[in-house]
């Protein structure tokens, strides 16, 4: 059976909530990157387990870097939700380390944050390029 084709058996009301549980980053120096989003969120990075350096969000979802080294870095967009009382301290924490953040995604805000949602967010660059979004309201969806 394709993936396109219904079922002859209709699934009934979920039991459960699908959570995240984890997601792979991928990353040049696994530490670095790691670390570099452990200090700017005020997170602690876990003990390696395999060839993943887990960073711990709080929420039972931890970022696995895992290293690759053997071609470029495709850059993604991972997007935090933060509380809002946090939000001032991670903008310091990036200043402190010299990184710029921008209002918007495709960082042409520089120094600025958003207001979405009634809420605060900016976005900046991880040590491989992936646009990292903090943000305290989540995105009103339709």
């Amino acid at each position: 059976m394709s993936y396109d084709q219904q079922s002859p058996h209709e699934p009934g009301p979920p039991t459960a909530t699908v959570q995240l549980n984890h997601t792979a980053v991928y990353a040049s120096d696994r530490q670095l990157s790691a670390e570099f989003i452990a200090a700017i969120l005020g997170l602690k990075v876990g003990a390696p387990f395999g060839p993943f350096l887990p960073v711990d969000l709080g929420n039972g979802v931890t970022l696995d870097y895992y290293e690759k080294s053997d071609e470029p870095i495709q850059g993604q967009h991972y997007a935090f939700l933060v509380p809002d009382a946090q939000f001032d301290a991670i903008i310091a924490r990036l200043e402190a380390v010299g990184v710029t953040y921008y209002a918007d995604p495709s960082h042409t805000e520089p120094g600025r944050i958003n207001r979405l949602f009634g809420g605060r967010g900016a976005y900046f660059d991880d040590p491989d390029g992936h646009n990292m979004e903090i943000m305290t309201r989540p995105y009103a969806r339709p």
